[in-house]
């Protein structure tokens, strides 16, 4: 989730919100989830336990079908079970579920977030018990800056030993659940905000170190269905195939597959961006022990299931063929349009006054995002609040997405915008690369005076 769209505040000067990274109201289908509804509901035997208590692990046929559908899509090396599906109420509510059963406060050392992150993630982490320990750890060309994570790690377990912290301090033994030494959260495919893919060699090195110091990966892979080809136009030979394996599919292949039984990774995934976040209904992938944990959750054993009733209607779209009709058929190419009308718009209008593009990837792109750095010796706030206040133009200025801000504050990303295309018409979006460069000129030249 991000922060909602601001409503008009000049009328003379129509809002474009570049900010907001939600789908667009046209892009969420509305009358097949109608169609839906009405077969659950007017269908006793899925109506009944739609309207109560789910199972923990999420409704029976949503996971079976769940399964398949990742499986066409992803390919593994190995079938995926529906034993390895957990229903989930989207990936920022399982993420928390995922912090209260598998760490400790203080035996699980440390959290590591790719750096810039999703700026909300880092409340969620925070609420378990982790403020002061949540590190950022640098992209590369490739993705996660291996090197300073491994630093990192090595620092922290030796202080881990010194200090005597072998052993959970606040969760006793419980069979469903393994207490990791560390936590790294990372979006693999198409980051937000950075639009990044890690690289394939490096999702293989980063599971690797994650089992040498015994820390979990938990991923948001959010946006993986949504991609396109770079070039305007084109088609992706293979838009129905994922880019790159997960860091849960190499946990499952690499080196002879998961170090225990509970493995290293978990897929986190969610209907927000396919069919829309007020389903409040996602699910989680993992070794089978791994998701089970997940379904005992206690506020799972407590009410069942998260999105229990959303989940029945949204099964009803997945062996029907519509799931994949839709995000291949009407996503894929509206996203592409979009993206490619604002990535038109910064190079007509923003590269020329010294802007650089950061996410642009060679052959395949997607997500939500593009992020850009602005020209010495302009700072994103300050360029952020003159859009807003003359242009009326929202921004997403890149220090909301430093790992640890606002406090303490950070000037890693203070040059650096991050640019949302989903919510916006694409009408709009070079409109709104126009305002931003009556923006950046009028800076420019305000410091040169």
């Amino acid at each position: 989730m991000t922060t909602p769209p601001q409503q008009q505040s000049d009328p003379a000067q129509p809002p474009i919100d570049l900010f907001c990274g939600w789908p667009n109201p046209a892009l969420l289908p509305a009358p097949e989830l109608l169609r839906s509804a009405a077969t659950v509901l007017t269908t006793p035997s899925i109506a009944r336990p739609a309207l109560q208590y789910g199972p923990d692990e999420g409704y029976g046929p949503l996971r079976e079908h769940i399964a398949q559908w990742l499986e066409s899509f992803y390919r593994p090396s190995q079938p995926i079970s529906p034993g390895r599906i957990c229903i989930t109420g989207g990936a920022s509510q399982n993420l928390a579920c995922v912090l209260a059963v598998f760490t400790d406060p203080v035996y699980t050392r440390e959290v590591w977030m790719v750096d810039p992150t999703y700026y909300l993630a880092g409340r969620i982490v925070e609420d378990a018990g982790f403020a002061g320990r949540i590190h950022g750890v640098p992209e590369d060309g490739e993705g996660i800056d291996l090197s300073v994570l491994e630093r990192g790690l090595r620092t922290a377990e030796d202080r881990a030993l010194r200090e005597g912290n072998i052993k959970p301090v606040y969760k006793p033994d419980r069979p469903w659940r393994k207490i990791y030494k560390y936590v790294i959260y990372a979006v693999p495919t198409f980051a937000n905000p950075s639009s990044k893919i890690m690289s394939l060699a490096r999702r293989e090195q980063l599971v690797r170190l994650a089992r040498q110091f015994d820390a979990l990966l938990v991923t948001d892979d959010v946006y993986d269905f949504l991609q396109w080809s770079a070039s305007p136009g084109s088609k992706l030979t293979q838009s129905d195939r994922a880019c790159l394996p997960r860091l849960v599919d190499v946990d499952r292949y690499l080196d002879g597959g998961p170090a225990d039984e509970w493995g290293h990774a978990i897929s986190n995934g969610s209907f927000s961006k396919l069919l829309g976040p007020g389903a409040r209904t996602g699910w989680a992938e993992a070794t089978e022990k791994l998701a089970y944990g997940i379904s005992q959750a206690g506020s799972s054993r407590s009410g069942g299931a998260p999105s229990q009733l959303c989940s029945t209607f949204i099964d009803q779209l997945i062996p029907s063929g519509y799931l994949s009709t839709w995000i291949y058929d009407v996503l894929q190419p509206a996203y592409a349009s979009r993206y490619h009308a604002l990535l038109a718009g910064i190079r007509e209008h923003l590269v020329p006054l010294g802007v650089t593009i950061h996410s642009a990837q060679e052959f395949t792109v997607g997500g939500y995002f593009i992020w850009i750095s602005l020209p010495l010796p302009l700072l994103a706030e300050e360029v952020v609040s003159a859009a807003q206040q003359r242009e009326n133009l929202r921004l997403a200025s890149g220090t909301l997405f430093a790992v640890g801000s606002p406090q303490p504050p950070s000037d890693r990303f203070a040059g650096c915008v991050r640019l949302c295309f989903a919510w916006e018409e694409t009408r709009h979006l070079g409109e709104g690369m126009r305002r931003l460069a009556r923006v950046l000129r009028h800076l420019l030249e305000k410091d040169r005076s």
